[in-house]
């Protein structure tokens, strides 16, 4: 049984909920305990998509400082592989994914809220990477993530100066996607999340594993990319009951099985 990091299941929406007080500090648990539940929501069928919470107070504010600030040279190069690995598992989830951010997320807690596929920030939310005033950089994915979202220059502005991103900067940037007032964020996460309860869900697969994976190579690449995954829809059922819903109903009126 997980300590700090649950998932949550209710009508088709799991939440990946983190409780570790005050902060939410990512420690080595939390961070295996955040791949665990990623792996879980990924595997249930009776999760659809899934909201990363950090509850009403704070997201979560970085790395563990105590726990890393005697490590050694050798003993990080070993962690760190699990750390980029517990955090790559959100973003590997193969189903809609939203990060509903109150309060800080710093440092790891930014990494976190980039592996979802949007993020809701409140309007107090502040964001940002201060790696480098403890003269390191991030380690969990955010010299990679904040540049693909913001782009290389204003993602090294963000890294080399290490200052706090508020919500309306963050949307303005492609940061945040939403921004709603603290008390509502996790309820307008959750309603995004709800509308793929009924969604074809082999599609919605498909379509993150195109754009995600077609990031990583050329356009060329990502071009076959999207044709296997296209071509492969026809094999599935709910590709037969959406086309033929369409031509029976009209558009939008399809009953998928994910199959």
């Amino acid at each position: 049984m997980a300590e700090f990091v649950r998932l949550e299941v209710a009508d088709g929406v799991g939440t990946i909920r983190l409780d570790r007080p005050k902060m939410n500090a990512l420690n080595f648990q939390v961070q295996d305990e955040i791949h665990q539940a990623a792996q879980q929501a990924a595997d249930r069928d009776d999760v659809t998509a899934v909201v990363v919470y950090g509850g009403e107070k704070v997201f979560a504010a970085g790395a563990d400082i105590k726990q890393m600030a005697d490590m050694s040279y050798q003993q990080m190069a070993e962690r760190s592989h699990a750390l980029q690995r517990s955090l790559t598992a959100v973003a590997r989830i193969p189903k809609p994914t939203v990060a509903a951010v109150t309060g800080y997320a710093l440092g790891g807690g930014c990494e976190l809220a980039m592996c979802t596929d949007v993020r809701f920030v409140a309007e107090n939310a502040k964001l940002g990477q201060p790696e480098v005033l403890l003269g390191i950089i991030p380690g969990a994915g955010g010299t990679q993530r904040l540049s693909r979202l913001v782009g290389p220059a204003k993602a090294k502005d963000i890294m080399y100066t290490g200052r706090f991103v508020d919500a309306d900067e963050a949307r303005r940037i492609g940061l945040a996607d939403q921004v709603h007032p603290a008390e509502e964020v996790y309820e307008r996460a959750v309603a995004w999340a709800s509308q793929f309860n009924d969604a074809a869900s082999l599609a919605l697969r498909a379509v993150k594993e195109a754009v995600d994976r077609g990031l990583e190579v050329d356009v060329e690449t990502g071009l076959e990319i999207e044709r296997l995954q296209f071509s492969a829809l026809f094999a599935t059922d709910d590709r037969d009951t959406g086309m033929r819903s369409f031509i029976e109903h009209g558009p939008g009126k399809a009953k998928f099985d994910g199959r």
